[in-house]
């Protein structure tokens, strides 16, 4: 159902977005819970946008050990959401994914989600080093330019 005329004069005046890390938004409930009551009347903003933080090491565990399917962001296939994925190392691609977000999420009101793939360069803290439970993966970062560099060229 589509909404109001009223209702998409409401919503366009907030623009709900939430952050999340790719293990946390296909392993925590609250996710599925909160994207359940997304059109539920009195719950309803006119559609959030999810932005997932793909660096492929959520919890310290490869993806392919915790994960069922080949992305996160599956899950929105599941309430019929627009699903993005964009290369973290190109910012033009991660803008673009994100103004396409809103266009949709304006005109229809609905959950749209952005995968970012990337990678996280450093561990969560000064002192856990992924690269002692990852270290091929964590080779190859370490070899990679960083974004900006990227960017330049």
């Amino acid at each position: 159902m589509l909404p109001s005329p009223s209702a998409r004069r409401r919503y366009r005046s907030v623009l709900p977005i939430l952050l999340h890390g790719d293990a946390a938004f296909a392993g925590q409930g609250v996710v599925y819970e909160t994207m359940q009551m997304a059109e539920v009347p009195d719950f309803d903003v006119g559609g959030t946008i999810h932005v997932i933080i793909n660096n492929q090491i959520g919890f310290t565990t490869n993806p392919l050990h915790s994960l069922s399917m080949p992305y996160s962001s599956e899950l929105g296939k599941d309430f019929n959401c627009p699903i993005f994925h964009c290369n973290g190392d190109d910012p033009l691609a991660v803008s673009t994914a994100l103004e396409t977000a809103v266009e949709w999420r304006h005109e229809w009101g609905m959950d749209v989600i952005i995968e970012m793939v990337c990678y996280r360069r450093n561990g969560p803290n000064k002192l856990d080093q992924p690269a002692f439970t990852q270290p091929k993966l964590y080779k190859e970062i370490s070899q990679h330019p960083p974004t900006l560099d990227i960017f330049e060229k």
